[in-house]
């Protein structure tokens, strides 16, 4: 029986993706190399792998374009962008998306292959199935949904993740630093920019009940309270 977990690679550049690909066969992956966005989609329907890693600029269908339709239909499985677009918006763009990582090319093999282990790692929290009190929601780590009165709206994995977080930490400051580091991999500027548009996000989603407030504490973090 094959237990290797199975990645998804969409790479429009056959020598790079040929050197990802070995490179991650030597680790034990098994390696799904497609050359297209199309392609990469269809893919992702027989083969259901437990991570994806997306080139962004690709012929027929995007990275971008890639992401969000899977997401419509998983919200859950990890997403890492390969791009060599630089630019804040572009990158808070593939955050806001869904994505949860993202490398700028050039990159190192050894880079790639520790940030595929922390989201894999970071997939497997162990959580209860049970349903928490959220003021006048209830949310659902799990199944990664909140639900207010009869309705109910699916959450991405990293808005879900990080609501769990600041619930964990109800009425105490969630430091900054600590939740880009475990949710992002990293703290620089551009994942804090990105972490910034999910609260944003989070904030509209739970604005049906007015007690329910994420307070920014300026230079340490935020603090969720109801």
């Amino acid at each position: 029986m094959n237990n290797l977990v199975k990645i998804l690679l969409a790479e429009d550049e056959p020598s790079l993706g040929r050197i990802i690909k070995e490179s991650l066969e030597s680790r034990n992956f098994e390696v799904l190399l497609c050359l297209d966005g199309e392609e990469a989609y269809k893919t992702y329907k027989k083969e259901k792998p437990l991570l994806l890693v997306l080139d962004v600029m690709m012929p027929k269908k995007d990275g971008f374009t890639l992401a969000k339709e899977i997401r419509q239909e998983n919200a859950s499985i990890p997403i890492i962008f390969l791009t060599s677009k630089s630019q804040t918006r572009d990158i808070v763009e593939g955050f806001t998306i869904g994505g949860n990582d993202y490398l700028k090319k050039p990159f190192s093999m050894e880079e790639l292959i520790v940030r595929i282990n922390a989201l894999l790692k970071r997939t497997k929290l162990e959580y209860k199935d049970e349903q928490i009190q959220l003021g006048n929601f209830i949310f659902n780590l799990k199944n990664q949904t909140i639900q207010f009165n009869s309705k109910t709206e699916t959450l991405t994995h990293r808005e879900a993740h990080l609501l769990y977080y600041l619930l964990k930490n109800k009425n105490q400051i969630l430091d900054r630093s600590f939740i880009l580091k475990k949710l992002w991999g990293d703290d620089d500027f551009f994942n804090a920019r990105s972490m910034d548009v999910f609260i944003t996000k989070l904030r509209k989603k739970l604005k049906k009940d007015p007690k329910i407030q994420i307070i920014n504490v300026r230079g340490y973090g935020y603090k969720l309270i109801f």
